[in-house]
C-alpha cells in the first residue's frame, strides 16, 4: 500500500464533510430547497457504494464512499423537513437500476456489478439535474462540487492498485461533480455578466 494512501484517503473524507457544510447553510438560507426524491436516490446509492467497495476490498478510499453515505443521509433528513418534491416516475427508474446492481451482485458475486450500476444510476440522475441548472444555475452550490470533484480525485489516489473495481466510483464522483461545477460556474458567468467586455467591472459572485 501506497505511504500517501491513509493520507489522501482522510482528506478525501474531510472534504467531502466540508462540501456538505455549504450546501446545508443555503438549506437554512432557503436559498437551496432539496428535492426529496432526489436525495433519497442519492442516500440509497452511497449506502450501496459503500458495501460494494468493502466487499471488493477497499481500505482507505472507503472513507468518502462511506462519509458520502452518511452526509446523503443528512441531507436527505433535511430535505424531508425542508425540501421539496417526491419520488417521481423518474426515480423509481434509477431505484431500479439501483435495484439490479444489487442482485447482479448477489448472483455473480462481484460487488463491481453494483458499483457499476450506481454509476449508472447516479450518471442519469446528473443528467436529469443539467436542464434545471443549465437554465437557474443559482440554484446550486458551486462550491459544494467543486470540493466534492476534489474528494473523489483524493480518493481515487488513495486506492493502492490500479484495481478498476476500486477505481471506478471515486474517479466517476470526481468526473461527474467536476463537470457539474464547471457547468454552474459557466452559466452563472454568462447569466450574470460576469463574462464581460475589456474595460467592464462585473458584479461579484458568490459561491
Amino acid at each position: 500500500m501506497s505511504d500517501a494512501a491513509p493520507v489522501l484517503g482522510v482528506l478525501a473524507g474531510l472534504i467531502g464533510v466540508a462540501d456538505t457544510v455549504p450546501y446545508v447553510r443555503d438549506i437554512a438560507r432557503q436559498s437551496t430547497r432539496p428535492h426529496r426524491g432526489t436525495w433519497l436516490i442519492w442516500s440509497v446509492l452511497a449506502t450501496m457504494v459503500c458495501f460494494s467497495q468493502l466487499a471488493d476490498g477497499a481500505t482507505w478510499s472507503l472513507v468518502m464512499a462511506g462519509t458520502q453515505a452518511v452526509l446523503t443521509g443528512l441531507i436527505l433528513g433535511l430535505a424531508i423537513r425542508f425540501g421539496t418534491g417526491g419520488l417521481s416516475r423518474a426515480d423509481g427508474v434509477l431505484l431500479a437500476i439501483a435495484g439490479c446492481g444489487v442482485a447482479g451482485w448477489f448472483v455473480a458475486d462481484a460487488p463491481i456489478v453494483a458499483t457499476a450500476c450506481v454509476v449508472a444510476a447516479d450518471l442519469i440522475g446528473i443528467g436529469m439535474m443539467v436542464p434545471k441548472t443549465w437554465c437557474d444555475p443559482r440554484s446550486e452550490t458551486l462550491s459544494t462540487f467543486a470540493l466534492a470533484s476534489l474528494s473523489g480525485a483524493l480518493a481515487a489516489g488513495s486506492v493502492a492498485a490500479l484495481d478498476p473495481a476500486l477505481l471506478l466510483y471515486p474517479a466517476y464522483f470526481c468526473l461527474g461533480n467536476g463537470a457539474l461545477a464547471l457547468l454552474i460556474l459557466h452559466r452563472r458567468a454568462i447569466l450574470h455578466g460576469t463574462v464581460r467586455k475589456p474595460g467592464v467591472l462585473a458584479p461579484r459572485e458568490a459561491v
